[in-house]
């Protein structure tokens, strides 16, 4: 059976679904582009560290909804994408004194195998970044082409390898989070000509290696990361597809940027928008910067995937997983977690779980 296709017919319930879109903050009749079909995109990770139960609510989340779609009948072409490379991936690993694809490769594995061991289907397809050059370097020419991005030249009249999104050139700019000013920087280096306008390809940095750019029309370069995931729904997609989802600091500028420049390039891009809320710690969002993220590994070490799994997945995709109500579920089934950098037995026993 082809992983986009459903084993069911079309449920009478599958005629009226109503969805939440995050883009008009209103929940709506959904009519698949084409009948019988969903098309879904969401953003997967940036493979520059291990990954946390936050990440894998936003895989459990979107797993439910695809196996959703799949029961009432749909057939559903899932891409979930991998970016590879950026600036965090190369710099951790240049402190690791590793190769940049090596360091991605191994915690994309890690990834896959916390997706397993919570039993999250795998994607229709997966694709990577580093897979999708030709693509990104189309879609950057379609938008040079339209008078929506530019190259930065050097001095001697050959191309820099930055190119910029000009989003002056594009009034919609901010259509879906009416957010226009949170990308403004006063840095306007690397040739970017308003503080507004976001890379789509950046120039190798001195201490970049050689093989973290490739040769394109723009100069040697590595892509962006908003230019990413609209070259790959468009390329597995098609212009128009139904549902783009993600995690809501993923709003912005992230899908504001993704929209802007699909829509500049004549795509019709997503029809709805899901962006599930994230997993917190102490009101924080649960994340690798701020050091607070709890592995899986370190959570199912001592009790069922499934239990976790349940944790996860049970609140509502737009409500916060709070780690103090997430302790509270697991405690239920009598687990406790063990010590960890940022989560241990005390904070059990601190909120009388």
């Amino acid at each position: 059976m082809s992983l986009s296709s459903s084993r069911f017919p079309l449920t009478q319930a599958a005629s009226h679904l109503r969805l939440y879109n995050s883009a008009t903050a209103h929940i709506e009749d959904f009519t698949p582009l084409r009948e019988g079909h969903i098309g879904m995109y969401v953003c997967g990770p940036t493979v520059q560290s291990a990954p946390h139960i936050g990440h894998m609510r936003a895989a459990i989340v979107f797993d439910i909804v695809r196996r959703w779609f799949d029961r009432l009948g749909f057939s559903v072409t899932y891409i979930r994408n991998v970016t590879d490379i950026d600036d965090k991936i190369l710099n951790k690993s240049r402190e690791a004194h590793e190769d940049w694809w090596a360091w991605a490769y191994h915690y994309e594995l890690e990834f896959a195998n916390d997706y397993r061991l919570l039993n999250v289907l795998p994607p229709t397809y997966e694709p990577r970044a580093t897979g999708t050059i030709g693509a990104m370097i189309d879609l950057t020419q379609r938008l040079i082409d339209r008078g929506h991005a530019y190259v930065v030249m050097n001095e001697d009249g050959s191309p820099s390898g930055n190119v910029f999104f000009d989003v002056d050139s594009w009034p919609e700019y901010g259509a879906l989070t009416h957010q226009q000013e949170g990308t403004i920087s006063d840095n306007l280096t690397d040739g970017k000509r308003h503080p507004r306008d976001f890379a789509l390809w950046k120039a190798p940095k001195p201490n970049d290696p050689l093989t973290a750019h490739w040769n394109t029309p723009f100069g040697a370069a590595r892509p962006g990361w908003h230019l990413e995931c609209s070259a790959i729904s468009h390329r597995y997609l098609g212009d128009d597809f139904d549902i783009h989802g993600g995690g809501l600091d993923l709003r912005f500028p992230h899908h504001e940027n993704e929209l802007a420049q699909s829509h500049a390039a004549g795509y019709g891009f997503a029809h709805l928008w899901m962006h599930l809320a994230w997993v917190t710690q102490k009101g924080e969002k649960m994340s690798k910067s701020l050091g607070n993220g709890l592995s899986v590994e370190h959570v199912v070490d001592s009790s069922s995937a499934w239990i976790v799994r349940y944790a996860l997945g049970s609140a509502h995709y737009l409500c916060l997983n709070g780690m103090i109500t997430f302790l509270m579920k697991l405690k239920k089934f009598g687990i406790v977690c063990k010590n960890s950098s940022n989560l241990s037995n005390n904070i059990i026993s601190r909120f009388q779980l």
